[in-house]
């Protein structure tokens, strides 16, 4: 099998060229499921020149042939808050592709794609689908638009005005591609193509993608490229262990520290109850003998002093014998 260039410096490198947009059209259809042509591509944060940036993050910005406005993103490293800034890229291109005055029937549809390289939240699948939907809360129904709305807004449903998400989670596909879906996830995890792919796009990626089409400086330059996110990766991973081999020496010292702590704490306790039960029943015992004493001094006879008291008749002869 064949390895071709991957998607990130793909984008980074040779699809902003208009012939090779069939690549980054097949991805589209392919997610989107219609038909997606590509317009345009605009300014984005793409191309960043920062040492970091530039191989751990690339992004482009496509406008479609219905001025939707598309946002692939791919990211190598793990981002706690990655979340986040989907929901603010979206955002922003929602605030900044309408002009001041302009009604809100103007605000564009923004759909949110993002290649991830590194494990983003909790989940079984390998391919997210976000999008907004208005539920009721007593009768659990959807809020739709009215007849008007579907007319002028030329949509079908609320959350067609709303920016979509999706997050492809490439490195945990670990199956044999039988879908087109599937073969493009294949490929954006590997750099390889399904022998027998049928996706819109890949074809392209065949033909323009190879490697062997890059000359002696391109090729020197994506392979320090790649160099650089096994790198990237080998440091996170080193992180993650180092981290979690502290946090263990801690948890442990801890442990211990909270261990003698308790341990003192506790034989505090025990020893002030284990000295409150002893000495009550010193003090229960002297109580018993002061009684058995004064009513022997009044007559009575052992065995009811041992009724009266508790005491055996031999503990109140002591107590006679110890007294004289």
């Amino acid at each position: 099998m064949e390895n071709y260039i991957r998607f990130d410096w793909a984008m980074k490198r040779l699809l902003r060229n208009k012939a090779n947009y069939a690549v980054l059209e097949g991805l589209l259809t392919t997610l989107l499921e219609e038909k997606v042509t590509i317009h345009k591509l605009l300014e984005s944060e793409s191309n960043q020149e920062d040492e970091f940036d530039k191989y751990n993050r690339v992004d482009m910005l496509a406008e479609n042939s219905q001025g939707e406005l598309v946002l692939i993103e791919v990211q190598n490293n793990n981002e706690y808050a990655y979340f986040q800034r989907m929901l603010f890229g979206a955002s922003k291109l929602v605030t900044e592709y309408i002009n001041r005055g302009e009604g809100y029937e103007k605000v564009r549809k923004v759909y949110s794609v993002n290649i991830v390289y590194f494990s983003l939240g909790h989940g079984k699948d390998f391919v997210y689908h976000g999008k907004t939907e208005f539920i009721g809360i007593h009768e659990g129904d959807i809020l739709e638009l009215s007849p008007f709305q579907k007319q002028t807004f030329k949509v079908d449903k609320v959350s067609q005005l709303y920016p979509e998400y999706y997050i492809l989670k490439v490195n945990d596909f670990n199956r044999v591609a039988r879908t087109p879906l599937e073969e493009w996830i294949y490929y954006l995890n590997t750099g390889n193509v399904p022998e027998h792919a049928t996706a819109p796009g890949l074809d392209t990626v065949k033909e323009q993608l190879k490697l062997d089409r890059m000359s002696r400086e391109e090729l020197k330059a994506y392979y320090k490229h790649l160099d650089n996110i096994v790198i990237l990766r080998d440091n996170i991973m080193t992180e993650r262990a180092e981290g979690r081999a502290e946090g263990r020496a801690e948890g442990r010292a801890e442990g211990r520290a909270e261990g003698r702590a308790e341990g003192r704490a506790e034989g505090r306790a025990e020893g002030r109850a284990e000295g409150r039960a002893e000495g009550l029943a010193e003090g229960r015992a002297e109580e018993k003998a002061a009684i058995a004493r004064n009513l022997k001094s009044l007559g009575l006879s052992p065995e009811q002093i041992a009724k009266a008291t508790g005491l055996t008749e031999a503990e109140i002869n002591q107590l006679t014998t110890d007294h004289q």
